[in-house]
């Protein structure tokens, strides 16, 4: 580095992280995952948030609004969050189809444009997990939401199918940076429980499945995920220049998909996708730290 170059500092590698992970996830087609595999987890998490008309709802990593348009047609007053606004397009075309009204915000995760204690819910239906400090993410989720409000997750689990697919293509995806932690390590129970400590009482997690019932094969559905899936999209850039290591990854892919195949039925696949759903509310006086 020369001398009248600029020193890069942390507030540069922050941002060049973010542009990664804003890219990551608005290649492919996230809408078409969101509508055809998970589209009954938005609902869930809504109502195990019990949320109400007139509630003040943030969904945080809301994507295209899986959480957060059923949480406005519940007659919440929503706003949807991401750091990857090329998802609201899709969202808010559905939105307009649902006839409901919601704010999209563009926003990072952990370090959120929100005032302290300005919601009654914060919830995240598989977005946050993926952003990478952990802890900085739970002290925002705990500082925008009010004293005695909610906090709900959907995140999936380690030993599930989708963290067995991430644990796959691990090896194969670009280095991660040392801040960052393991998405499906946001389901797991204890580690949950360690990021939010004492500032949240009647914390619940329960483990529940979605079925990902799709036609076709197990190699049909390997192709499936290389078209939509940004972590997997953005493994396979990686290594266009490895077709070794493309032909090694494709084959591990099928693999897992040939193993985790739970269908009897030729030219069907089912996959059960474990998740960890969470609920907890923020005790009276404790906050996050913002960041």
């Amino acid at each position: 580095m020369s001398a009248t170059e600029p020193i890069p500092t942390v507030a540069d590698d922050d941002r060049r992280l973010k542009a990664k992970h804003r890219a990551l996830w608005a290649s492919g087609d996230y809408p078409a995952i969101a509508a055809e595999l998970i589209a009954e987890l938005g609902p869930q998490l809504v109502h195990a948030c019990d949320i109400r008309p007139g509630h003040r709802v943030l969904d945080v990593a809301a994507g295209t609004g899986n959480a957060a348009i059923p949480a406005a047609a519940a007659g919440g007053i929503v706003t949807a969050s991401d750091l990857t606004p090329e998802l609201f397009e899709a969202g808010r075309r559905i939105a307009t189809l649902r006839n409901v009204d919601l704010e999209w915000v563009e926003a990072d995760a952990e370090a959120m444009p929100f005032a302290d204690n300005s919601f009654d819910v914060v919830m995240s239906c598989v977005g946050v997990m993926f952003a990478p400090r952990h802890r900085a993410v739970a002290d925002e989720l705990i500082r925008v939401c009010r004293h005695g409000g909610t906090i709900g997750m959907i995140n999936w689990t380690p030993d599930g199918f989708i963290g067995a697919m991430l644990s796959t293509i691990g090896p194969y995806a670009p280095t991660a940076s040392p801040a960052a932690a393991a998405p499906p390590m946001w389901g797991d129970e204890q580690h949950v429980r360690n990021l939010f400590g004492d500032r949240l009482i009647d914390l619940k997690t329960r483990r529940q499945v979605v079925l990902m019932d799709r036609s076709g094969t197990p190699l049909d559905f390997r192709e499936y995920w290389k078209r939509n899936y940004g972590p997997i999209i953005a493994a396979y850039r990686f290594n266009h220049d490895k077709p070794e290591s493309v032909a090694e990854l494709d084959t591990q892919l099928l693999d897992l998909l040939e193993r985790w195949n739970r269908s009897s039925v030729s030219g069907r696949v089912v996959y059960p996708a474990e998740y960890l759903l969470i609920t907890a509310v923020k005790r009276e006086g404790k906050e996050g730290n913002h960041v």
